[in-house]
C-alpha cells in the first residue's frame, strides 16, 4: 500500500533511485541531493512529499520557500513559493499519485500563505528552469489541470567547442573597443566586489551570487571603461566546466558588440582548458542573448515553461 508523508532520514538512497528511474532524461546524484535539496537552508522535510511502498520510495513532490533572503538586499518573497521537481515511478502512474503528491506540496506552501507556486524556477537550485512538454508530457499536463499557466518558455542551448576559433570580425571589433578605452580581462580582486553589485543590480541577484562563489577569476571575462559594463564567465553552477553563464551586457550599451566580444573571449578561454562543449539551461529564444547566441552557433536543445499557479 502506497503511504504518502514527509521526508524522513534514510529516504534518500531510495529517492535518488526513484528519481533516476522516473526521470531517465535528467538522472541526478545523491550529491546533488545532498547539497542542492537536504543542505539548502530553506529545506523543510513537510514540504518534501515522499510517496513509499514499504520501504521503497516511488515517487515524491518538493515544496519550498524561503527562509533566508536569496542575497543581500532582497527579501524573503514572502508570498511566492515553488515546487522545483516531482516524479512518480512509470509503475505507479495513472492513479492519481502524482497529482495526490503536487496537491499535498501545494497545501504546504498555501498553509504558510503562499498566494503564487511556480515550476520550477527556484534559485539557486534548480533542476530544470520549467515542465519540459516534449520529455514529460505527463507532468506537464498535471500542472496544467491543476491550474498553473506558463508564464515564458526559456531555451536551452549547445554549441561544440571543437575546431571552434573566434572569427576575424570578432578580433577587429575587439580592436575598435580597445580603442574607445574598453579593455576586456579578467577581474582583479578589487574588482569583484563591483562586479557582483553590477550583476546584482543590473539583472539578477542570482547572478551576484554566483559570481561571489565563483572562486576562479580565470573563468570570468570582464568588459570595462570607466567601470565594468558587462561580463561572462563559466563553470559558475557546481563548478561545471562547460556550463556557460551568467552572461550581461549594461543594457544602455547593447548593439555596441560588447556581448559578442565577451561571448567569444570566454569560448576562446573554455576551448583553451580543452572543453569541448559550451552549454546552459536558460535564455529567451527570441531575446537579444538568443539572436547573439544563434549567430555564434549555438542551437536549441530543449524547451522549458515557466509556469505559475496563482492562489
Amino acid at each position: 500500500m502506497v503511504t504518502v508523508r514527509p521526508f524522513r532520514s534514510g529516504d534518500e538512497t531510495s529517492l535518488v533511485n526513484a528519481w533516476n528511474r522516473s526521470m531517465s532524461a535528467d538522472p541526478t546524484t545523491s550529491a546533488w541531493f545532498r547539497d542542492c535539496v537536504l543542505l539548502d537552508p530553506n529545506f523543510d522535510p513537510e514540504g518534501l512529499r515522499v510517496a513509499v511502498d514499504g520501504d521503497d520510495v516511488v515517487g515524491c513532490a518538493y515544496a519550498v520557500r524561503r527562509l533566508i533572503p536569496l542575497a543581500p538586499g532582497t527579501d524573503l518573497e514572502p508570498d511566492i513559493g515553488w515546487i522545483p521537481f516531482f516524479f512518480v515511478v512509470p509503475e505507479c502512474r495513472g492513479g492519481g499519485l502524482g497529482r495526490r503528491l503536487v496537491g499535498e506540496a501545494l497545501a504546504f506552501l498555501e498553509g504558510l500563505g503562499r498566494t503564487k507556486v511556480d515550476f520550477s524556477s527556484y534559485t539557486p537550485n534548480y533542476v530544470l528552469p520549467g515542465a519540459d512538454a516534449e520529455l514529460y508530457p505527463g507532468g506537464y499536463r498535471l500542472l496544467g489541470e491543476l491550474g498553473f499557466q506558463t508564464l515564458y518558455s526559456p531555451v536551452a542551448m549547445d554549441r561544440t567547442l571543437v575546431g571552434y576559433q573566434a572569427p576575424p570580425e570578432v578580433h577587429e571589433l575587439i580592436g575598435e573597443r580597445e580603442r574607445e578605452g574598453y579593455v576586456f580581462r579578467s577581474p582583479a580582486a578589487g574588482e569583484l566586489p563591483e562586479l557582483i553589485r553590477f550583476a546584482a543590480d543590473a539583472f539578477n541577484p542570482d547572478w551576484g551570487e554566483a559570481i561571489r562563489q565563483h572562486r576562479d577569476p580565470e573563468r570570468i571575462v570582464i568588459a570595462k571603461k570607466d567601470h565594468i559594463v558587462g561580463f561572462a564567465l563559466y563553470a559558475a553552477y557546481r563548478g561545471i566546466p562547460e556550463r556557460f553563464g551568467p552572461f550581461g551586457v549594461d543594457p544602455g550599451l547593447r548593439g555596441t558588440g560588447l556581448g559578442k566580444i565577451l561571448l567569444h573571449l570566454t569560448m576562446t578561454r573554455m576551448r583553451a582548458e580543452g572543453l569541448h562543449s559550451s552549454w546552459f539551461l536558460w535564455t529567451g529564444e527570441t531575446s537579444p542573448a538568443g539572436h547573439l547566441y544563434t549567430k555564434a552557433g549555438y542551437e536549441i536543445t530543449r524547451r522549458f515553461h515557466v509556469m505559475r499557479r496563482s492562489a
